[in-house]
């Protein structure tokens, strides 16, 4: 199969250079992720929870640990382990981000002692679920 230019006079490429230029270019560039501080371990993986900015002094004090946080103008976010998204529906306005991948890079506001990054996904849910008035997941009403 090969793909020709609108024009009909351009080059004509096949499905193989497509995918090939495509998967180029996903490569070239590279996603950004949140940067540990040095001397910091993952070994539950690494993903990221951001709350609009307006949230995160409400959040804090919720928390019964706090790991390392990140700022930017628009979101706070939260380490946490790989799949902290596992069953829970987080609430709207917040967003979810597998490997801790951002769009800007936010400057670290909280390092927490210790060589653990993590803040724990349960509590920040909760948290986010209170200032957000957003119910709980496993608490709302089932049908049959």
């Amino acid at each position: 199969m090969a793909v020709s230019g609108a024009s009909g006079g351009g080059q004509v490429l096949s499905l193989d250079t497509l995918v090939r230029l495509r998967r180029g270019a996903r490569d070239a560039a590279a996603p950004l992720r949140l940067p540990l501080p040095e001397g910091m371990t993952t070994p539950l993986g690494c993903d990221a929870v951001a709350a609009p900015a307006r949230f995160g002094p409400l959040i804090l004090p919720r928390l019964p640990r706090v790991g390392c946080v990140y700022a930017d103008d628009a979101y706070w976010w939260w380490v946490v382990p790989s799949e902290s998204d596992y069953a829970l529906e987080w609430p709207t306005g917040v967003r979810y981000s597998p490997d801790a991948v951002v769009p800007d890079m936010p400057r670290l506001i909280h390092r927490p002692d210790g060589s653990v990054p993590y803040t724990p996904p349960i509590p920040l849910y909760l948290a986010l679920c209170r200032v957000t008035g957003t119910t709980p997941t496993w608490l709302r009403q089932l049908s049959a």
